[in-house]
């Protein structure tokens, strides 16, 4: 591979399949290139099982291109069939709304968005999709796919024997008209997306072909999974949230910091910026040695996504954890509801970490409270919503999820 930026990314592993990789190659190696990926709005929230072409993107534009973030508002309401066995459930207006806005703040942690030759824009497909109504589209594009064609995508054959309905088997139509109008409106010539996307993917490459007479292309990666072969999601019910209001900074360090030996070398080139002569050296490294490897995985990982700060108090949280002879695993759990912001005397008093309001004064006074991994020495110290790693001296932990 002569691109620098292709060899970058087949030598992290993110590569799976290309449509055309001599000449996806050739539009890197020739300027400024727009590139696509899609996410609907099933959750509020990306996971770490959709980072990977997020990071894909992330590299893209390091290297001096620009990315498109789509967020389906119109393809959200219908359900992707792909590597599924039942129907996604309808979501109302309501939520549909809080989801884009989450998958907006998601986005946002892993490209840098303006106005830019390589700043990334947000679009939303439900912007052109909601135009057309069904006899616009069927007279449009009806005669673009065929049925033969749509039955053979191996997402199809999967539900067929499940009851898939008329409205996710529309679904590749819209993914495709989604490329045609990126390429039409902003000059997108390429399409990012998992391996359970291909299929959509290259309908679009067939739709822009046929109804421009132009090549587009589609690359995609590999789907990463845990250590018993199981796909991260939400769905798998295995979901690391990348939005700190579901997954805090902390916990986010600590999925990393905890990730099985025979993956510490994948996670490293995937979900880290190191340098790769630097990950081969903490790849090699063996036994106990392995966790300093681990460390600064997790590390790099939670500082992209979290910012600095975060990653060096979600280091400090667990390097007193481990000082103080507890396994994150063991410390015990409390679940909380809070109706609205409260003070940190009032909070340490009701989760029942400090025995009234001055023993809870006195704590935070002689700098014995943490919140995850941040000294507490603000009597007027707010907290919010989460779930907190809260530390009292050097030996009390507590999990504190509050809802």
């Amino acid at each position: 591979m002569k691109n620098n930026l292709m060899y970058e990314l087949e030598q992290r592993g993110f590569i799976n399949q290309c449509s055309n990789m001599d000449a996806v190659a050739d539009l890197l190696d020739n300027g400024n290139l727009v590139a696509y990926l899609g996410s609907d709005p099933t959750g509020d929230s990306l996971h770490v099982g959709h980072l990977v072409p997020v990071m894909m993107m992330r590299w893209l534009q390091k290297y001096g291109h620009k990315p498109i973030a789509l967020v389906g508002g119109a393809t959200g309401r219908i359900g992707d069939p792909s590597g599924r066995d039942k129907g996604r459930p309808v979501l109302t207006d309501e939520v549909l709304a809080k989801n884009l806005a989450g998958l907006k703040k998601s986005f946002s942690k892993f490209l840098k968005f303006g106005d830019g030759v390589d700043d990334a824009v947000m679009v939303d497909n439900y912007d052109w999709m909601s135009k057309y109504s069904h006899m616009d589209f069927l007279a449009k594009f009806g005669m673009d796919f065929t049925v033969p064609r749509m039955l053979s995508m191996e997402s199809v054959k999967k539900r067929l024997d499940n009851g898939m309905t008329f409205l996710e088997f529309n679904y590749m139509t819209f993914q495709a008209v989604d490329f045609l109008t990126l390429f039409q409106e902003r000059n997108c010539v390429l399409q990012l997306c998992g391996a359970d996307q291909w299929g959509n993917a290259i309908m679009g490459v067939e739709l822009i072909r046929k109804k421009l007479g132009k090549e587009a292309f589609v690359l995609s990666t590999a789907l990463i999974t845990d250590s018993a072969g199981n796909k991260i999601g939400k769905s798998a019910g295995n979901a690391v949230w990348v939005n700190e209001d579901k997954t805090t900074p902390y916990e986010y360090y600590q999925y990393f910091r905890n990730v099985p030996d025979d993956l510490v070398e994948k996670f490293l080139k995937i979900f880290t910026e190191i340098p790769l002569d630097e990950i081969a050296k903490l790849s090699a490294l063996q036994g106990a040695e392995l966790n300093e490897a681990k460390k600064r995985l997790a590390f790099a990982a939670t500082e992209i996504a979290h910012g600095t700060d975060a990653a060096l108090a979600a280091e400090s949280a667990a390097a007193a954890l481990f000082a103080g002879g507890a396994n994150s695993a063991n410390v015990p759990s409390v679940e909380f509801e809070m109706t609205e912001p409260m003070k940190i005397l009032d909070f340490l008093v009701a989760i029942k970490i400090s025995d009234s309001k001055s023993d809870a004064r006195r704590n935070v006074e002689q700098g014995g409270i943490q919140i995850d991994g941040e000294k507490i020495i603000d009597k007027e110290f707010v907290v919010l919503p989460g779930e907190h790693m809260v530390q009292k001296g050097k030996k009390t932990f507590l999990r504190v999820i509050v809802k």
